[in-house]
């Protein structure tokens, strides 16, 4: 298991939008816009699933996915990968359904995706670029 720093989740969150990339069984790509994705208490990445519809069927036949993370304040931008399991009842969920309706009340929070990392590799220009941490 990788370990996000302090400073990969600051930029995780400075970043809004974070593309989301996922692959059905067969490998067709899916990549979405998600705006609640952040650390979970439990040493995961949590993302809601409020209107997932694709990527939530490829995570259901492909555990797999993938995220990045670039903003032009920080000096580094990464690349995580990791294997997903998927929520939808328990303490978990329920915190996870509580912060999306403290951003607004009606979305659905149909589910909490937890992604355990277990890859980080540079995105930044330059020598390093594609190694991993």
């Amino acid at each position: 298991m990788a370990i996000m720093t302090q400073e990969m989740l600051d930029e995780m969150k400075a970043t809004g939008t974070i593309s989301f990339a996922t692959a059905s069984k067969d490998g067709t790509p899916n990549v979405v816009p998600v705006g609640m994705l952040f650390m979970g208490e439990d040493g995961n990445v949590w993302l809601v699933d409020n209107f997932l519809n694709k990527t939530l069927a490829n995570l259901k036949e492909n555990p797999k996915a993938a995220f990045y993370i670039f903003s032009k304040d920080f000096p580094e931008s990464y690349q995580i990968k990791g294997t997903v399991t998927i929520e939808n009842s328990g303490e978990d969920y329920e915190k996870a359904v509580a912060f999306a309706h403290s951003r607004k009340e009606t979305l659905p929070a149909k589910n909490l995706i937890k992604m355990k990392v277990e890859d980080i590799f540079y995105v930044t220009p330059g020598d390093h670029a594609g190694k991993k941490l």
